[in-house]
C-alpha cells in the first residue's frame, strides 16, 4: 500500500527589507515618468499597474479616468524604484505636494528637516486651505519634553522662506 504524495508547497518568496515585493501572478508593474515613458532600472518612477485587479475607471469621471488609465495601465500615485531582482521600493507619493503661493513644496522634505531636530519625537507635514496662498504648510508634531522653543527657528534656517511651517500643532 502506498501513501498519497503530499502536495509540494511553493517556496516562500525572498523578503527584502523596505520592499513591497514583486507583482502577484497575473499582474504587471512598470515604472513611468509624467509622460508615461518607462524609466530605467534603478530610477524612480510612478508605479503603473496592469491586471485583473485594476479598476476600469472612475464612475462618471471620464477626464479623471483618462488621466489615470492608459491602455489598461493604472497610475497608482506611488513613486518607487525597482531593483535588479524585480522588487519594488516605494519612496514617495506622486501627488503628495503642497502648492503654497504657486510654489510646489514636498512635505517629505520638511518632515526630514523636522526629524533632524533632537526636540522632535514625531512629525507629519500637510497642506491646509489658505485664502491667499492656496495652501499653507502645517506641521503636526510631538516634541520631546522641554524643547518647544527652538524648533521653528531651526527649520527656518534650513529651508526656503516659502517652505517653513507657519502652523504647528504640538500634541
Amino acid at each position: 500500500m502506498t501513501r498519497a504524495a503530499r502536495p509540494v508547497q511553493p517556496r516562500r518568496p525572498v523578503r527584502k527589507p523596505g520592499s513591497v515585493g514583486r507583482p502577484i501572478e497575473g499582474v504587471e508593474f512598470k515604472l513611468v515618468d509624467d509622460e508615461w515613458v518607462e524609466v530605467a532600472e534603478g530610477e524612480v518612477g510612478e508605479i503603473a499597474i496592469k491586471g485583473h485587479n485594476v479598476m476600469q475607471g472612475y464612475l462618471n469621471k471620464p477626464e479623471a479616468t483618462a488621466a489615470a488609465i492608459r491602455d489598461g495601465w493604472f497610475r497608482s500615485g506611488d513613486l518607487a524604484r525597482r531593483d535588479e531582482d524585480g522588487y519594488y521600493f516605494i519612496v514617495d507619493r506622486a501627488k503628495d505636494k503642497i502648492i503654497r503661493g504657486g510654489y510646489n513644496v514636498d512635505p517629505r522634505e520638511i518632515d526630514e528637516v523636522l526629524y533632524e531636530h533632537p526636540a522632535v519625537s514625531t512629525a507629519a507635514v500637510i497642506g491646509v486651505p489658505h485664502a491667499v496662498q492656496g495652501e499653507e504648510i502645517a506641521a503636526a508634531i510631538v516634541l520631546n519634553p522641554g524643547s518647544e522653543d527652538e524648533l521653528q527657528s531651526y527649520v527656518r534656517e534650513r529651508v526656503a522662506a516659502y517652505k517653513y511651517s507657519r502652523i504647528v500643532w504640538d500634541h
